[in-house]
């Protein structure tokens, strides 16, 4: 990656995926679509943080960097930040279920890196950013054709 600058940054965005046990299925599939995004130039990982949950409730972390086969995770390895804190990752495994695996995941939007430095060059700032979960649009979608069944 070429040197930027913090006026270069895009947003930066987290989330936090668990999987809980008996419904872990990994077949690699996730880690592709990340990758292709991150190759895509879309993100840039900044932080990929592997969390499991023992079912006595201790929390074991991972940083991408400490995994013994990193597999494609290779080639972005030395680009991380490392964003996330140790207090943050144990607060993360807190909420988790007893004997899940997780991930916490630190990406720039690189897509938005030039929008958000042109508002800041013209004076702007970010005053709300949110995320609607899918699952709420999957609910208002569903609501909205039972409204529209019941009309008809």
């Amino acid at each position: 990656m070429t040197e930027r600058t913090l006026d270069d940054l895009g947003p930066v965005d987290y989330l936090v995926v668990e999987f809980p046990a008996g419904q872990q299925n990994f077949t690699g599939e996730a880690a592709s679509e990340l990758l292709k995004l991150h190759d895509a130039g879309i993100i840039r990982v900044m932080d990929l943080v592997i969390i499991g949950k023992g079912d006595d409730g201790t929390v074991m972390a991972q940083e991408l960097g400490d995994l013994d086969d990193l597999g494609e995770f290779a080639r972005i390895e030395t680009e991380l930040a490392e964003t996330l804190a140790e207090e943050d990752v144990l607060r993360l495994g807190e909420v988790m279920s007893p004997g899940s695996v997780g991930a916490a995941l630190v990406y720039e939007n690189l897509w938005a890196a030039h929008l958000g430095a042109a508002v800041r060059h013209a004076g702007g700032q970010l005053l709300a950013a949110g995320r609607i979960p899918i699952q709420a649009l999957i609910a208002a979608v569903e609501a909205d054709e039972s409204l529209v069944a019941q009309e008809v």
